[in-house]
Parts: structure tokens; sequence; C-alpha cells
């Protein structure tokens, strides 16, 4: 596994926008404000022309956003890049990247999650590239986070951070819709509970961390982009920790997806899986998130966790893709620590 060098003070980070960009008056305001928020931290930043643009849910074209992206990558003064935004198309750009010529440049740290998981499971599975599945850069902006993107920036630093489960958390919600929060508005109002899908009272897990976006995944299944099997297959002596979690889907689509993972043979050599909070879920035919998971992996004999502090429903842990991480899970606490 390539792991791309430490991030030090005064170096420079590069925020690009490979899938939707930052428009609304709102979001450039949070843009601007974590831009000010890393510069006083000690970095430099460059911004590459769309990252406010956004025209039908892109911020330029795919052949575009594919350019600026390996700019920065192409930019040795540029040593992390965190993204500017999430959305649905970020999967266009992949066939405009010469992954070979990209292969061969010194790999640097990125940080985003959502649709951004396109690019850091295809660096993870196919360019044997580390990533950070965390915040995009937005939520810098936000001061009660601020403590908990720092763990990601001193995981780029170099640091063996341990991250525990946090006290509360924003909704989810069980149909499809959207948060309304006031400024200044806490948002996180729920009591933090991750739970053990068999009822066991501790789980231990360690493995290298693969995953994402379980929406966003789903997409390389079966595709030349698909070396999942390979990837597993070349760290089965360290063991496998998928990490999923879900945006907006139902139960239906949950266990067709995970039944399609199971049979392609994507569970072989896993030590264990742990589901983030699922942000809009809706329980098609009263369905459960745990049942659906259940009925379809619950005759692995693997530990799974669920609820966990990761992906749409903040706060969120940082996730090292390709890192070796140890997880454990009690009494509705838990925590994950870079090995």
């Amino acid at each position: 596994m390539n792991f791309p060098e430490n991030l030090k003070k005064g170096d420079t980070i590069g925020i690009c926008a490979p899938s939707d960009g930052v428009v609304y008056y709102e979001d450039e305001e949070k843009l601007d404000k974590a831009i000010e928020y890393l510069k006083n931290l000690g970095y430099k930043i460059i911004e590459t022309e769309s990252v406010r643009n956004s025209e039908h849910g892109r911020s330029t074209t795919a052949k575009r956003r594919a350019e600026e992206f390996t700019k920065l990558l192409e930019n040795d003064e540029v040593k992390m890049i965190i993204f500017a935004a999430g959305g649905d198309y970020l999967f266009e750009i992949l066939d405009y990247l010469n992954l070979k010529k990209i292969k061969k440049l010194k790999p640097k740290w990125m940080q985003g999650f959502s649709d951004i998981t396109g690019i850091e499971f295809l660096w993870n599975t196919v360019l044997d590239t580390s990533s950070i599945y965390c915040d995009n850069v937005k939520s810098f902006a936000n001061e009660r986070l601020q403590d908990n993107l720092k763990n990601a920036l001193k995981i780029a630093s170099g640091e063996k951070v341990e991250q525990k489960s946090f006290e509360k958390c924003e909704r989810s919600y069980n149909v499809v819709g959207t948060i309304f929060t006031l400024v200044g508005e806490n948002p996180y109002t729920e009591t933090v509970k991750w739970k053990n899908l068999k009822n066991e009272k501790t789980i231990e897990m360690q493995g290298r961390m693969l995953g994402g976006c379980i929406d966003c995944v789903q997409r390389f299944f079966g595709t030349e982009y698909d070396k999942i099997c390979e990837y597993i297959e070349k760290y089965k002596d360290d063991g496998i920790i998928w990490y999923l979690e879900a945006f907006e889907m139902t139960s239906s689509e949950l266990t067709r997806i995970l039944w399609q993972m199971k049979h392609a043979g994507y569970f072989k050599n896993v030590t264990g899986i742990i589901f983030g909070r699922s942000f809009a879920f809706r329980e098609d035919y009263g369905i459960s998130f745990k049942k659906a998971v259940k009925d379809v992996l619950g005759n692995l004999k693997i530990p799974i966790i669920y609820d966990a502090d990761i992906g749409h429903v903040g706060p969120q842990m940082a996730i090292v893709n390709g890192g070796i991480m140890h997880i454990t899970s009690q009494d509705g606490k838990g925590s994950i620590k870079l090995i």
C-alpha cells in the first residue's frame, strides 16, 4: 500500500470539485470560512477554476473536471487534496483519468466522502494508494466539527490517532428527506449508540479498510475498474474490514446490493464489517436496516457493527482507505485506531 508523505505546516492543500461544485451563497460562505481556517492552521491553499460552478449537478464537464484534478496531482507543491463537494456524477471523470500516468506520480493525501468514493475507492483498489474518507472541505467552517476534522489532518501528518465515538449526532431519516438547520442551531441532538448486529457484548476487529458510500461503491461492480477480488486476495493476510454507509437507499435495494457483494466474493477474507448511519433510509416491506443486513450477512462468521460514526449523518470519524485499523464496539460506544 502506498502511503503519501506526511503533511506539514506550510504545505499546500489543493481544493477541487470532481463532482458537483459550490454555488449557493451559504455554501460559498462556508467554503471561504473553511479556507480561512486552514490558512490559520498554517497551510497554503490552491483552488481550481470550477470549484464555485454548478450546472446540472456538475461543476463543469467531465473532461475538465478530470483535467483540474490531474493538475493538482501533478503539482509537486500540493501535498494534500480536499474535495469541495459530493454529488452524483463523479463516475463520469474516470474515463478521462490516465491511471497509468497517475500511478507514476508521487502519491498525496486526499480527503472527501459521499460521491468522492468514486476516486478514493479507485485509488485504494486499483492504484494501491491510501486516502482519508471524511468530510469535504466546507465542514472545516463548522466550529463544532473542527476538533473532529483535526483528526483527519493529524492522520495526514503521520499521527496514529485513536478516535472515540461521539456523544451526539444528527438525525437520520426513515424516508428520503432534507435536513434544514437554522444558522447557529446545534444539529447534533440524537444520542450516538453503536450497535452489534448479533448482540455481542464486545466486538474487536482489525483489518485493512475498504469501502465508502455504498451508493457509489456498487457502481464499480463488474466494470473494468472492479479489482475488488484481487485487492482482497492481495491483502488476505491482513484481513479486510468493509466500511459502508448509505446516503439514500431502501431496505430492498440494500438487500440486493449486499446479496450481489456476497455472491461476487467481496466478503472473502473479511474480518468484519462496519456500517455507518444512513441519512435517508426507507424501510420497504417493514424491513429495517438491521434486518436487511442480518437477512443477507447473518450467516457469515464475522462481527458486524452498525450505526457507527461514519458517513452522511455527522459527525463522522476519519477512515483511512487501505490503512490497517483496529475497531472496538461495546455498550453503545466505539473506537477506531490506525495501526
